[in-house]
């Protein structure tokens, strides 16, 4: 064991890091190996004190994300080196990892996380209950069915990770330094920080958290509360057991979903860790209310076997030899838990140069890979690839303790249910985040839960099966939501879009701002567009309807996951450049109703003296006006592609707007749709949606947004340099569109793309679906897929694999149904506009 004396060392530092766990140690290591000189570490206690020490090490290529695979994958490239690179032992074991499959649903489960898997690098196979008793010769396989298999999965020895990583971070240059306590955050003016300690003051150009437990206690030195909450999370380790230790070779780990445990093999023992029901598991609440107690660093909790025993049953009825094997230690130690059990990585919205790298509940498994990550977008300005679901910017004040408690319970009892698409978890809901329409929908609908918002899915009618019905064929939404369609196709429907993003942004320099921090141009007077905000890079950042309401005042809309996201990204540019603007965040104040269809300008216009004729009120404008002497602000756009308004109003107005336009339209059928039948309509039109066809990981011209980037504009907006690097260059692929021929399962996103598909090796998958549904216009399968440049032409044959079959696709030209504005212009040339 390593010992420190407590010193600072210096008085000014790059970069600070507070928590020398593994996920704190692993950024200094990735920091100072890349080149940056003053990496300051400062841990309170000793290295690996807190959730580090006593974790059980598992390591694991699986995960049902997209990105958070190449985390992973990173993670354990990176542990395998580590040994040769420091000459520190890590402890590294990988006999391969088994999921266990034992109903018929979970076999579905598998065969929908395979095709998620084709278009990775990393191994995974399906394997037989023949293949899973050859590999764990030890278990019962009375109810095996299948094993989705890892062969590259394992275990480390977490202490010995984090010294091995302690040493590495040495080795570059970065100093670690303990037991030195953080004391006080103070921000300073210019951007920087001063960090107090005992032993003095650090002056710090940016702060990063990586404090596990005590991640809460230091946000709240600066006013943020982070919804974080520690679990009681229990393992135990049994004696020898003769049967594993007559084996020739490690016994691979065991995750046996329906018991919820994990079970590998501990020298010539087992290693079993449960979880347990939300209703049984424990949370140490007492830590969230009065803080972490002073000096718990490597303690344990008392464990509990009693809360676990179903769980133990379980596993001696899967692995029969436990029942002979004595337990010698129980471990049952904090693990910070946030409410969707995925941590918050990156800079933090509302505070400048502060990072945060907190709430993990797999710390061993994501510390290398979010080394790595946060390391490169420190250094270079943007993130390496999209990890929009663990910004921490996706959680806001309507996170509170209850909520986070509640989530928190949900997420560990849910840790091995299975993950069906279209997921809706319903602990904690809904939060104080509801639309002025909320308490009139609720029973008439299925709602979803969108950045803490509730809103409509699919409405219910006589006859139609209600609730939430999750499954990996077509389910309980599927009829009701073509219904929803053919109502906005053929009249009118109104849906609640309140939980838009929705920001002002106004002074002197606002055009000037908007004109560098977007790729399109500036939208004039009354006039509004669709505006993408690039990375550096090249990648799109974000994606926002831009409206100029009076003179250098605008009006910003983004999609509810993204708010804090994008807000932060146009703070920053601000503060860095200096401009003059004031930016306000209106979402919580203002409702959006939409209304849609061929009947949308009859129902408004009942409502209005303004005229709302083609000719007065254009495609793509905005005008203030009274509608029922309600104040709206009416931008004529749909993402329905129909024509429509999207009418931006006060939240407390919510009610008595939808109640008159509703009653407006009785005589046109008007009816609701919600956000299952939106998608379907986008798709048809071959809209692109942020986080799906357009992310960090893609630039605009191949997910074919040319249409939104002035490259010829006169200002260098961010990123354009690099893409015009990118046209010249020529681009490797391209998002294409297609139809499938399928049977009772749609595409939904992230699937692999197959060509010439016969051979099931990797050389064969070429791309992968972004989103996809069924299309109810031409009553069948529709698909956004990311594909070889070679491969995009209309006509290309290709395969989508769905639940573990290939089925042909298309490449057609987009969209399949002209927009309403498009359709329009073709009539007034005398053409028939294909519908």
């Amino acid at each position: 064991k390593e010992t420190s004396s407590p010193s600072l060392g210096k008085d000014r530092a790059d970069t600070v890091i507070i928590g020398g766990g593994c996920v704190g140690v692993s950024l200094a290591y990735h920091l100072a190996k890349a080149g940056l000189k003053d990496v300051v570490l400062l841990e309170k206690s000793e290295l690996t004190a807190g959730s580090t020490w006593h974790a059980a090490g598992l390591t694991t290529y699986f995960h049902p994300g997209i990105n958070l695979k190449k985390i992973h994958a990173y993670s354990i490239k990176l542990y395998e080196k580590l040994e040769e690179e420091t000459g520190q032992p890590v402890g590294f074991h990988q006999p391969g990892s088994i999921r266990i499959a034992s109903t018929p649903t979970r076999v579905d489960e598998f065969k929908y996380q395979m095709t998620r898997a084709g278009w990775h690098p990393t191994e995974q196979y399906l394997i037989t209950p023949e293949k899973v008793q050859e590999l764990f010769p030890l278990l019962n396989m009375d109810k095996v069915l299948a094993g989705l298999y890892n062969p590259g999965d394992g275990h480390i020895d977490p202490y010995s990770l984090t010294m091995a990583l302690a040493t590495g971070a040495r080795k570059y240059g970065a100093q670690l330094n303990y037991p030195v306590q953080v004391t006080n955050l103070n921000s300073r003016s210019d951007g920087t920080w001063e960090v107090e300690t005992p032993l003095g003051i650090i002056q710090a150009k940016r702060i990063v958290n990586t404090a596990g437990f005590w991640a809460r206690d230091l946000g709240k030195m600066i006013g943020l509360q982070h919804p974080l909450i520690p679990v009681h999370h229990q393992y135990v380790v049994t004696s020898t057991i003769p049967e594993v230790k007559a084996l020739k070779t490690e016994l691979p780990v065991i995750r046996d979903l329906e018991g919820s445990y994990y079970l590998r093999q501990e020298r010539d023992g087992l290693l079993f860790g449960p979880y347990e029901s939300e209703e049984k598991m424990k949370l140490q609440e007492s830590w969230v209310t009065n803080g972490v107690p002073p000096g718990f660093g490597k303690e344990l909790f008392e464990s509990d076997l009693d809360r676990i025993m179903e769980h133990i049953e379980a596993a001696m009825e899967m692995v029969p030899v436990l029942r002979k094997a004595d337990i010698v230690n129980t471990i049952a130690g904090p693990i910070t838990y946030s409410p969707d059990i995925l941590p918050m990585v990156g800079p933090h919205q509302g505070v400048r140069n502060y990072w945060v790298a907190i709430g993990f509940g797999y710390g061993i498994i994501h510390a290398g890979g979010i080394g790595k990550y946060l390391s490169d977008w420190i250094l270079e300005g943007e993130p390496p690839f999209d990890l929009i679901e663990l910004d921490p910017n996706r959680y806001g004040k309507w996170t509170t303790t209850e909520y986070t408690a509640a989530k928190a319970r949900e997420s560990y009892g849910f840790n091995n249910i299975v993950g069906y698409p279209k997921e809706e978890r319903f602990a904690g809901r809904p939060t104080e985040r509801t639309s002025g329409l909320y308490d009139l929908l609720k029973s008439k609908c299925s709602m979803g839960f969108h950045a803490g918002w509730e809103q409509p899915h699919w409405f219910y009618k006589p006859g139609d099966e209600t609730g939430y019905k999750p499954s990996f064929q077509r389910t309980n939404w599927f009829e009701p939501v073509g219904r929803e369609y053919k109502q906005v196709m053929e009249k009118v429907g109104v849906i609640d879009l309140s939980p838009f993003g929705k920001f002002k942004v106004k002074g002197t320099d606002s055009v000037k701002l908007l004109d560098h921090l977007f790729a399109n141009v500036v939208p004039k007077v009354g006039s509004t567009n669709i505006s993408h905000m690039l990375t550096p890079r090249g990648k799109v950042y974000a994606e926002l309807t831009v409206s100029q309401l009076y003179p250098g005042e605008f009006m910003l809309v983004t999609g509810s996951g993204s708010e804090l996201h994008d807000l932060r990204w146009i703070e920053e540019k601000v503060t860095r450049d200096g401009y003059k603007v004031e930016i306000e965040n209106m979402t919580d104040k203002m409702g959006v109703l939409s209304v849609a269809g061929p009947y949308a300008r009859q129902v408004l216009q009942k409502l209005t003296n303004e005229d709302l004729s083609d000719g007065s009120f254009k495609f793509l404008q905005c005008k203030h006006l009274k509608l029922c002497d309600i104040a709206v602000t009416a931008v004529r756009i749909s993402y329905t592609g129909e024509l429509g308004w999207e009418l931006y109003h006060r939240k407390e107005d919510s009610v008595p707007l939808y109640s008159a336009v509703m009653e407006a339209g009785q005589k046109e059928g008007i009816d609701d749709f919600g956000t299952y039948a939106l998608n379907a309509l986008r798709l048809e039109k071959g809209f692109r949606a942020w986080g799906a066809e357009m992310n960090c990981d893609t630039n605009p011209l191949e997910a074919g947004l040319e249409y939104f980037i002035k490259l010829n504009k006169p200002a260098d907006f961010t990123g354009k340099q690099a893409l015009k690097q990118i046209k010249e260059k020529g681009l490797k692929r391209r998002l294409v569109y297609l139809t499938l021929e399928t049977d009772n399962v749609d595409p939904e996103g992230n699937e692999s793309v197959w060509h010439n598909g016969k051979a099931r090796t990797i050389d064969h998958v070429i791309g992968n679906t972004t989103s996809g549904c069924f299309s109810y216009g031409a009553q069948q399968s529709l698909a956004f897929a990311y594909v070889p440049t070679e491969l995009s032409k209309v006509g290309q044959k290709l395969e989508v694999e769905l639940l573990g079959k290939n089925y042909p696709a298309t490449v057609i030209q987009e969209p399949l149904v002209l927009t309403e504005p498009t359709r329009m212009r073709l009539q007034r040339k005398g053409e028939r506009p294909k519908i």
